[in-house]
């Protein structure tokens, strides 16, 4: 995350556990990897939205559910493991132990976090890691606050879920219930790899030339690093690592390359500014780091190409953490022999014209694009800061049907992530894509990062806000790439508004950038 990562907010709980007080975070090219997660300054908050997680909230009626009925929020119930806490089990229910039943769980829900190097606080690899932590466990896992998984059940099928069962929970809160027994260890699983493990040994290895001194406050900062290369060939990207040299500063990172000079110019040693844009065009995105992300692996066919006399550009987005920090972020790059066959796209929606007042606990954002040609749905980005609390994006199909996309009901900025479709989802031309997002800026959001509430306008900081949501797709006729191509290319200029584009006189024959 950024600086409520993961660390600072499962310590204060882990704090609070145990001292009895109660127990209750395909890439798109340029446009859908600059977003991460949450404020140092917001710890606190943190843990007021984990209490305030545990009592139920409304359901929200939705007559479009795939059932025709509200979806059922996941019960956030807080779970104290002492005293009243869950019955101890039966005689008659089978003993829990961490080797038969816990560390298969742990291991494949969590280890990939809770691992040296990674963004968790401690590792969990071991019954010695877990079994001091077991009531922990048991109480986050009930919550549902860990493992972190926003998307709502039922409104698409993803890759990777990191949703446990109801199965998967009894048995972590069993086991810590009966004392977190280590069970037979001839018998315990060994832990998993590292998740870059099977790419082998990095093709290319890269790093900002110079430390960066991050002030200890101050406004967030984007800046961008210059890595130049002498590559005398063009190279394709099957796999690639983003390693933030400090992750309590690092907010995200975003990987670029630059064919045209501009950022060796501008970085003198220390970087430049770069909100949004790297300050070049093109800007051609490889691929991003947000705190918990995966190893970013591309589709076989779909090898992300690296460019002969290209230089890597980091553009990094820091908030200070409260005292001097010092980052120096690398990337790791593995090739492939194989040029892609396919070249995915990303359908952009979303709002700059953002202006909630304080006290509006129902204010909307609403956008949506039509689709010019036959495409698959390949996955999901939705983006925005502290306020928003409902995400919503769906597909209107021409025969009057709907699919939903995403459905987030309780929006947490310290766990966004990229949503990858289990399944390519088929959208014929004609078929309306709409999102809708509401935003609470009263005091009764915990997430507020503004006490009393205060009026928040579309801005780069945490406590700004935004509305973005990125939907990576794939036309299913390679020669519909262009049209759709120069659709989206129209709608963002129309989206500029005001000077910036005022559609000119129709000639004879109509413009093929803006149709």
């Amino acid at each position: 995350m950024h600086h409520e990562i993961v660390g600072p907010v499962l310590a204060i709980v882990a704090i609070l556990l145990q001292s009895d007080a109660a127990a209750v975070h395909l890439v798109s090219s340029q446009l859908g990897w600059a977003h991460a997660v949450g404020n140092f300054q917001s710890i606190a908050k943190s843990w007021q939205e984990f209490q305030a997680a545990a009592q139920s909230r409304p359901e929200h009626p939705d007559r479009d559910s795939p059932q025709g009925e509200s979806p059922t929020r996941l019960p956030l119930a807080a779970n104290k493991m002492d005293g009243g806490g869950p019955a101890s089990p039966s005689d008659s229910t089978p003993r829990v132990t961490f080797a038969d039943g816990v560390a298969s769980i742990l291991y494949r829900h969590c280890a990939a976090c809770h691992r040296p190097g990674e963004s968790a606080p401690f590792p969990l690899l071991s019954y010695a890691d877990a079994s001091k932590r077991a009531r922990q466990i048991a109480a986050v896992t009930a919550s549902r606050y860990m493992p972190p998984w926003l998307p709502t059940p039922g409104y698409g099928a993803f890759q990777h879920e990191r949703r446990l069962t109801d199965a998967e929970i009894a048995i972590l809160r069993r086991w810590a219930a009966g004392g977190a027994p280590e069970g037979d260890r001839a018998r315990t699983p060994n832990p998993p790899p590292p998740p870059q493990a099977d790419l082998g040994k990095p093709d290319l290895s890269a790093a900002m030339r110079f430390p960066y001194a991050v002030p200890a406050d101050g406004p967030d900062q984007y800046r961008c690093f210059v890595v130049p290369l002498a590559l005398d060939r063009d190279r394709y990207v099957r796999a690639l690592d983003i390693r933030p040299g400090d992750r309590r500063v690092v907010h995200h990172a975003i990987l670029f390359q630059d064919l045209t000079g501009t950022a060796r110019k501008r970085d003198t040693g220390t970087g430049y500014e770069c909100f949004g844009s790297p300050g070049f065009l093109p800007a051609r995105g490889l691929g991003g780091w947000t705190p918990g992300s995966p190893v970013l692996r591309m589709p076989s066919d779909m090898p992300e190409v690296l460019f002969k006399g290209a230089d890597l550009v980091l553009q990094v987005h820091y908030h200070p953490s409260g005292r001097p920090e010092s980052d120096r972020t690398s990337t790791d790059l593995y090739f492939t022999d194989q040029p892609p066959k396919r070249h995915a796209m990303d359908v952009a929606l979303g709002s700059t014209s953002i202006d909630i007042p304080p006290g509006d606990g129902n204010y909307q954002v609403r956008d949506h694009f039509t689709l010019p040609v036959d495409v698959d749905a390949l996955g999901i980005t939705p983006h925005a800061h502290y306020l928003c609390r409902d995400m919503k994006a769906f597909a209107l199909l021409p025969d009057g049907s709907k699919r939903w996309l995403v459905w987030i009901q309780d929006w947490n900025f310290n766990w966004q992530d990229q949503y990858l479709y289990a399944h390519p989802l088929r959208l014929p031309a004609g078929t309306r894509i709409e999102m809708l997002f509401t935003y609470d800026n009263t005091a009764g959001n915990p997430r507020n990062p503004n006490q009393p509430p205060r009026q928040v306008r579309w801005g780069p900081g945490s406590a700004d806000e935004m509305a973005g949501l990125h939907l990576q797709v794939l036309p299913v006729r390679a020669e519909d790439a262009e049209e759709l191509s120069q659709t989206l290319w129209g709608k963002m200029m129309r989206s500029l508004g005001g000077g910036l584009y005022r559609p000119a006189p129709q000639p004879a024959r109509s413009s093929p950038v803006l149709r």
